[in-house]
């Protein structure tokens, strides 16, 4: 008898083909085990699924039918992954699963999912994906979300749920070249306007920091005493202060890579100097009920600032100082613009931001530049032509030659 068998379970007008494979008895009870597969438009659709599932079955790659709906598989990875990945990564997992891939495709099961299944949400997402009605969600947002959903199905191929990881041939936006439309940088001019405006705040020495040394936000508010070293003159990268659904929480830093000693410039020390005085200070008998827990920079109370607020306080300050709106963020942005604008090695620039690799700093920040390009050839021709050639000799014609006709 054959291991698979098709037949169209609805009519000549509305057909509903059905494939059936045999599996041989069960081991325990005896009987026979066959497993359905529904709802195929055409014999040769269901002709193919069937050779194609023999074919699973004779390599070892077939996988009984299972009711399991995505829902139902997102739930168990994300648990799964819960303490396998960084507190902010989950986070941003859970937040697209339950805002952007359950309330479109959450309910359907598993296996029956398709690529143009997982196209159509992208495409939808593109164009009406803001929770606000407002429009859609950015290209790199939608494959973030691709990346979610790759990495769960992966789980479900590992698991042995599904042959195939359907996302694998899905087609998510492009990620396109950076262009940096949302880095906003200053200028040296304008980072020393604000910073002379933020002189007397109390977390002047923690924006100072960022733009010297160009730390991300979480680096700065987790850095303790005992990463500084005053007399070196250098901080300690090792450990990253997170916002995790509004509540304070410590995590390694992102990358390996991100784990770094950077150098301070002297102006830099001198101000945090001031600044441990002045956190000294609140420390003292009778300064209240100050917590002092050893992080360089603190509430009042001398708790962890939460970095939510700091970012707010920072939007205020940049705000009453009249300049262009920027996040704190940019401050690494502007202090990687500005030292390479210097000249500053970029493998030099890239140790001290803590990137993977070079190649990746002049990716984010070649467009920001576009003078280093003229100055490359600008020097190059200065080395050429040192002697004068160019300007005494370059349109005299060698003796004997002629113009072309």
């Amino acid at each position: 008898m054959s291991r698979g068998t098709v037949f169209n379970r609805g009519t000549k007008d509305r057909p509903n083909y059905t494939v059936i494979i045999e599996r041989g008895r069960d081991p325990v009870t005896g009987q026979r085990r066959r497993e359905w597969y529904p709802g195929f438009k055409s014999k040769k659709e269901a002709e193919q699924a069937r050779t194609r599932l023999l074919n699973d079955l004779d390599n070892g790659r077939y996988v009984e039918p299972t009711k399991l709906t995505l829902k139902e598989l997102l739930d168990e990875w994300l648990e799964v992954t819960s303490t396998a990945v960084r507190a902010s990564t989950h986070q941003s997992y859970e937040a697209n699963v339950r805002l952007h891939i359950v309330p479109a495709i959450g309910g359907m099961r598993v296996q029956d999912l398709t690529p143009t299944h997982l196209n159509s949400l992208y495409k939808r997402l593109l164009v009406h994906g803001r929770a606000d009605g407002k429009g859609g969600l950015r290209p790199k947002t939608v494959r973030n979300i691709h990346i979610c959903l790759h990495r769960a199905l992966t789980y479900a191929v590992r698991t042995n749920l599904v042959v195939r990881n359907v996302a694998s041939n899905a087609s998510p936006p492009r990620q396109p070249g950076f262009t940096g439309k949302e880095m906003r940088t200053w200028s040296a001019e304008q980072l020393r306007e604000f910073l002379m405006s933020v002189s007397q705040h109390r977390y002047f020495a923690a924006y100072l920091l960022a733009a010297t040394t160009g730390m991300r936000r979480g680096e700065v508010l987790g850095l303790t005493w005992d990463d500084v070293d005053l007399d070196a003159r250098t901080v300690s990268v090792r450990q990253t202060l997170l916002s995790i659904n509004y509540k304070v929480q410590l995590s390694e830093p992102k990358t390996q890579r991100s784990k770094r000693c950077i150098a301070l410039d002297a102006y830099t020390v001198a101000v945090l100097k001031e600044h441990r005085a002045r956190q000294e200070k609140e420390h003292s008998p009778g300064a209240g009920q100050h917590q002092g827990n050893g992080f360089v920079f603190t509430t009042e109370e001398g708790l962890p600032v939460q970095p939510d607020n700091f970012s707010k306080l920072f939007d205020t300050a940049v705000k009453k100082s009249g300049l262009p709106r920027i996040r704190f963020h940019d401050l690494r942005h502007t202090a990687a613009t500005l030292a390479l604008r210097e000249g500053i090695h970029p493998k030099v620039v890239s140790e001290r931001l803590g990137h993977s690799t070079v190649s990746l700093t002049l990716d984010l920040y070649s467009h920001a530049i576009p003078a280093l390009q003229q100055e490359a050839a600008d020097r190059l021709a200065a080395l050429v032509f040192s002697d004068g050639w160019l300007q005494n000799g370059c349109n005299d014609s060698p003796e004997g030659s002629s113009e072309p006709s």
